[in-house]
């Protein structure tokens, strides 16, 4: 008996390392391909509302990416425009940023008593030794580029195929599983096509939220180009944890380097807390809800292992992906321990009188959009 749960839990482990190892092999093929399935589910109720309106199947899925191509133009539209904004005061910038550099020297120069004419000799230095490695950064940089296009053609080119292809691909899985597993097989592709649909669907309408908030408290504050700091905090809301520290910590400091004062900052900081009570106490309740129940612990856990993976990409795919495999765990018999480790006690009563007031008026704001 117990030579054969350590065998058992050896065949485990060596799985669990042969799909790291699928995984980050085979990163350039997997990332297109998952981004352009879960845009696929996202984009799947447009594309049925407009077959059911009388549209062709093909040309209804086109229109469907058609509006995530211009919703995504209208994000880069406002981005350059902010971004040809601060050129344009790119002398005064750079006055600023020279005026932060002296009083950095002096400062060192002061509490670690390094002499100012030391600190630009070991500067040049420094700028020497890697001024070699310009050429092989602007490369890898066009490089990066060639690729980053390649792919968001090829994940365009997933979404319509998933999307065209969708029925042959259910009726496969559905074939996969024995006869009297079928109806199982069919409400687990259903319930994970909903989660993707929910979560990425209400993801992209928190971030829309998150732009007016963020907009309205830098403006406030007093933030330059405070329109762009806000796009720019709301897109990085998709990576949880990371990205509003990471926007803010951005924000700050470039206001700083404007020569924003005090007050300013203090301003940021209020807007940053009040966004995230805001965020946490009402936009995900009404927008993104319960949908992935995946515990604090291994959600940190998936951000981390899906950014030693694939990078900036699988800290995005994370969280969706973590919700999809325990909706599969959820109908699989054997694998409904590992649900339960990851997932969330959901017990009917332990919700707050203020949680179950936001519930029922997200209720009422969806019943108006429909």
């Amino acid at each position: 008996m117990r030579h054969q749960k350590v065998i058992k839990a050896a065949a485990i482990f060596i799985i669990l390392i042969a799909i790291v190892v699928i995984l980050v092999y085979a990163k350039p093929f997997l990332v297109p391909v998952t981004f352009g399935a879960l845009l696929a589910m996202v984009l799947l109720p447009i594309t049925k509302w407009l077959q059911h309106k009388g549209v062709g199947h093909a040309l209804a899925i086109i229109l469907s990416m058609l509006v995530l191509v211009a919703f995504f133009a209208l994000v880069i539209f406002f981005i350059s425009w902010q971004v040809s904004d601060i050129a344009s005061n790119a002398s005064q910038l750079e006055q600023q940023l020279t005026s932060k550099y002296q009083q950095a020297q002096q400062f060192i120069a002061k509490k670690m008593g390094v002499p100012v004419e030391q600190q630009q000799q070991l500067l040049k230095k420094q700028q020497q030794s890697s001024s070699g490695q310009m050429g092989t950064m602007i490369t890898g940089f066009l490089s990066g580029l060639g690729g980053f296009l390649t792919n968001t053609l090829l994940v365009l080119v997933y979404i319509f195929l998933f999307t065209y292809f969708r029925e042959r691909i259910k009726g496969f899985i559905v074939r996969l599983v024995p006869k009297e597993q079928e109806g199982n097989a069919v409400d687990t592709v259903s319930s994970a096509q909903k989660v993707a649909q929910k979560y990425l669907g209400g993801l992209a309408l928190m971030v829309a939220f998150l732009w007016v908030m963020y907009a309205i408290g830098f403006t406030i504050a007093g933030v330059k180009n405070a329109i762009f700091f806000a796009i720019i905090c709301g897109l990085l809301e998709i990576v949880p944890f990371v990205g509003n520290l990471t926007g803010t910590a951005l924000t700050l400091t470039m206001s700083l380097v404007q020569g924003g004062g005090m007050n300013i900052v203090i301003g940021i900081l209020v807007t940053y807390g009040l966004v995230q009570f805001i965020q946490t106490y009402i936009l995900e309740p009404l927008v993104v809800g319960a949908e992935v129940s995946i515990n604090p612990l291994f959600t940190i856990i998936g951000l981390v292992a899906g950014e030693l993976v694939w990078g900036i990409p699988g800290m995005i795919l994370a969280i969706p992906l973590m919700g999809i495999a325990k909706i599969v765990c959820d109908h699989v018999e054997p694998l409904k321990p590992y649900s339960y480790l990851i997932g969330e006690d959901k017990k009917k009563g332990e919700e707050s009188g203020f949680k179950k007031k936001m519930k029922q008026a997200g209720e009422k704001i969806k019943g108006w959009f429909r």
